[in-house]
């Protein structure tokens, strides 16, 4: 029942957006969850009317808004009226002079107590944006930032994994549990050679035997 209600949810945010008889347009990749939905219906009536780049921009400011603690104390406390959240955030966009069809989207969430989800839609249809460019997002995990050489390094061996037409967008994170070596994830690859790891393997060897 939940998941039908959701459907109609997205479903009414979508033709808010596009016209009744056109079809959906179906992003390069697909995003699973609810944000998923509303991402996939936000690239769809930002196709149909060629403003992908636009849209891109704008949930942009977007993203800057819900980081902003003077909005985001409101729109994002649970203890706040749905109503006066709708009015703060729909005001504050009104300013950053967004497109009607950013405004559709956020009214979208409120009216369904969605508003949380703001973030993780942007998300959702940032991955959406690299596919449809061409990019295959790349993270590389490290104890220790990675100096140019070995980042160039990595680049080179990370392109071995691209097919005709694609571009790396690389995105590198820092943790200091791992205590070395790296963990790379691109597209369905996932490759762990922490340190970390090594010494989790070493020690399970040591017991069984």
């Amino acid at each position: 029942m939940a998941a039908f209600m959701l459907g109609q949810q997205v479903r009414q945010f979508s033709t808010s957006v596009i016209r009744p008889a056109t079809k959906l347009v179906r992003p390069p990749i697909q995003v699973y969850g609810v944000e998923g939905r509303y991402a996939t219906a936000l690239f769809s009536a930002a196709s149909k009317q060629n403003k992908l780049s636009q849209t891109e921009q704008e949930l942009g400011k977007v993203y800057a808004l819900i980081e902003d603690p003077k909005v985001s104390s409101i729109v994002m406390n649970p203890h706040v009226k749905r109503s006066i959240k709708q009015k703060t955030f729909t005001d504050a966009l009104s300013k950053a002079k967004v497109s009607p069809m950013i405004i559709n989207l956020i009214n979208a969430l409120a009216d369904n107590g969605r508003l949380p989800l703001t973030g993780d839609v942007i998300n959702a249809f940032g991955k959406m944006m690299s596919a449809h460019r061409g990019e295959v997002i790349c993270s590389v995990t490290t104890a220790q930032p990675l100096d140019e050489a070995n980042l160039a390094e990595l680049k080179v061996a990370l392109n071995g994994f691209l097919q005709k037409g694609e571009t790396i967008k690389l995105e590198t994170k820092l943790d200091s549990s791992i205590l070395g070596g790296m963990i790379v994830s691109i597209g369905d690859n996932y490759v762990d050679m922490s340190t970390k790891t090594k010494i989790q393997k070493l020690t399970k060897l040591i017991k069984e035997t």
